[in-house]
């Protein structure tokens, strides 16, 4: 993990996850797909997880008095389970596999919220059931590869949340997510002293990065936000099926 080109992508990954924890989310899985492009896609992901957590510090302190308590209630505890699941499946079920299935949850839901009508201003109710369901799909994706916003995403947007609150729920859901990530990554070793140290390293541009999200979350106005959104979910899911073709 040496050389100008390695921390250079290394960079620009950091910034993409220091811009989901100031708010964008769907930002935060293009960063094991580029940092993909210079090392093996289980070492970008040991890279990643501590530049996340790091910048989830910095996150949660933006967003600390905005966001959505009941979707978090919901959505935390299947998460935790989709975790455990993804842990015990971890050496079974491949990364392959799951790139799929994330890329084509994604792209559906993604074409359903561009190509229909565009749905009431009102927010929809944050159901229970539906909530247990994504919210640990959220959970197993975002396990194997960083990927738990097309899950997420397919959840709480309907919900028509305001945009801060949006940004602050998916930021404070993904800080517990990644918190709960530590153990089962440190025990499948994906923690290594080395890529600590280089994980240390990104922990600058990730965080610069985060009130440059929060910045962006102000100006942007609402719908231009949230359709800015759903397009990033688009080209990502699309990214994740042709990687898999």
């Amino acid at each position: 993990m040496e050389g100008g080109v390695f921390w250079a992508v290394a960079v620009l990954a950091a910034v993409l996850v220091g811009l989901s924890k100031g708010g964008l989310p769907v930002v935060a899985m293009l960063g094991v797909p580029v940092l993909a492009l210079v090392v093996p896609p289980v070492t970008a992901a040991g890279l990643i997880l501590p530049v996340l957590i790091a910048s989830d510090v910095f996150g949660l302190w933006a967003y600390r008095r905005v966001f959505d308590r009941r979707v978090l209630a919901i959505l935390a505890p299947a998460a935790v389970l989709g975790i455990g699941f993804g842990w015990l499946t971890a050496a079974q079920v491949s990364e392959r596999l799951v790139t799929g299935i994330v890329g084509a949850i994604g792209l559906v839901f993604a074409l359903n919220l561009l190509l229909r009508p565009a749905p009431p201003a009102a927010p929809g109710p944050a159901r229970v059931g539906p909530g247990l369901f994504w919210g640990a799909v959220a959970g197993y994706t975002s396990f194997v590869s960083h990927a738990g916003a097309p899950p997420y995403q397919v959840y709480v947007l309907p919900l028509r949340l305001e945009k801060a609150a949006f940004a602050g729920t998916a930021t404070v859901f993904f800080a517990f997510v990644n918190a709960v990530k530590l153990v089962p990554y440190w025990a499948l070793g994906q923690l290594s002293p080395a890529n600590l140290g280089v994980a240390a390293v990104l922990m600058l541009p990730a965080v610069a990065s985060v009130f440059a999200g929060v910045w962006l979350v102000r100006v942007i106005p609402t719908e231009l936000f949230f359709r800015l959104v759903t397009w990033a979910l688009l080209l990502i899911s699309l990214k994740h099926l042709l990687s898999v073709v």
